[in-house]
């Protein structure tokens, strides 16, 4: 893990160390990585694919939040020595305990999504 920020309160009395709800938000937080995390759900990934998955990134925010969640233990990053070289992304076993997390996101999302249509049409009105 990254060394994280010590700044982070307690949520729950006698808990000795920061709150896990900020520390959650701290691995997968963020506008990218619940997007990079989501895409490793079902398939192994490679760099120039979440380029396209994820056009709205830009190629050093992309290795940034890579490395970031590498560091964390969420991905895994396989280097295939061939030329050109390879590279490979997927989820840890520890990062697959983040699929209900992120699917329920996913979920949530569509929701939230419909209620705004919903009432963007009723103030049109």
């Amino acid at each position: 893990m990254r060394n994280r920020k010590s700044g982070y309160g307690k949520c729950t009395d006698g808990l000795q160390h920061a709150c896990p709800v900020e520390v959650t938000l701290d691995v997968i937080g963020g506008k990218w990585k619940g997007v990079i995390i989501y895409h490793l759900l079902n398939d192994t990934r490679r760099f120039n694919e979440f380029r396209r998955l994820v056009p709205g990134i830009s190629q050093r925010m992309l290795t940034l939040q890579l490395r970031e969640l590498e560091n964390d233990g969420i991905i895994h990053r396989e280097v295939y020595n061939v030329i050109p070289p390879k590279v490979e992304y997927s989820l840890t076993q520890f990062g697959q305990t983040l699929s209900n997390i992120i699917i329920q996101m996913r979920e949530w999302g569509e929701i939230y999504a419909e209620q705004v249509q919903t009432q963007k049409t009723i103030t049109s009105i």
